[in-house]
């Protein structure tokens, strides 16, 4: 089956190599601008079942840990694995505690046997995986039957207000790159794991200018990646243009920048 992710823009996702770079340089300013991740994490959380109590749990893509000390004090007679391709994120979170393991791997191979996790958690993770196919296969394997994959995710139409604002400034790649909800609904659903919910919402945060935007994705290592970037310093007549692109945009709250996040609850069926 092939990855639907994308088609016809080869090599478009980043690679990985430097999504873990650039997240490993970010540890140390990730938490004082996650706002939407800790908003984000917390809705994934609530789509659990209230009766699901994992023994075993997985924290995909952990970053700073926060999430896995949330699940850690949520599930206490549990235990945990904090896997994340960061090893500086792995190297900050791991004297913070709540996992009883810290992990450095890869969602599409992970480094755990079959059948093993009650419950694999991931939240803004998953987004950065070129084959997401093959994520969804190593759940199914590192799952056991009745065990839940939940994941929040980033879908196309994120971060639409600066994509359209840099094509108003040139034709260049500034922006991220994401899969389609429809591809998501397309790939879950052929995955052998059981859809419990799968549905997308907007999350949209605001900024008094556009430096304070660019600044919070440079603090989260979730600037631009991909390839066909434009190399080097930006110049000024660009960013000038940027700046009066966007303000077309601008709420009474301040400069939107909208977040379509997709949210699935999947299970191993028995």
């Amino acid at each position: 089956m092939t990855d639907l992710s994308l088609p016809n823009l080869p090599g478009a996702l980043p690679d990985k190599r430097q999504v873990a770079a650039s997240f490993s340089r970010a540890a140390a300013s990730y938490d004082s601008v996650a706002e939407l991740q800790r908003n984000v994490g917390e809705q994934l959380l609530s789509r659990l079942p209230a009766d699901f109590v994992p023994g075993r749990w997985l924290d995909l893509g952990c970053g700073t840990g926060h999430f896995s000390r949330v699940l850690a004090e949520r599930f206490p007679e549990g235990s945990g694995v904090a896997l994340d391709i960061a090893e500086g994120m792995l190297n900050h979170a791991r004297p913070l505690g709540g996992a009883t393991h810290f992990v450095a791997g890869d969602a599409e191979r992970l480094p755990l046997r079959d059948a093993t996790c009650d419950l694999i958690f991931s939240s803004l993770a998953v987004q950065w995986c070129g084959d997401f196919n093959a994520v969804l296969d190593e759940a199914l394997r590192v799952l056991k039957p009745g065990g839940m994959f939940a994941f929040a995710s980033l879908c196309v139409g994120t971060l639409a207000e600066l994509r359209d604002s840099w094509r108003q400034v040139d034709g260049m790649v500034h922006v991220n790159r994401f899969r389609q909800f429809a591809d998501y609904q397309t790939l879950c659903g052929a995955s052998g794991l059981r859809v419990v919910g799968l549905q997308t919402r907007p999350h949209v945060l605001h900024y008094p200018d556009v430096r304070s935007l660019t600044h919070e994705l440079k603090a989260l290592g979730a600037h631009n990646l991909n390839p066909g970037r434009p190399g080097g310093l930006t110049g000024r007549a660009r960013i000038l243009g940027l700046v009066e692109a966007y303000e077309q945009f601008r709420q009474a709250q301040g400069l939107p920048a909208t977040y379509q996040v997709v949210y699935a609850v999947l299970e191993k069926p028995l």
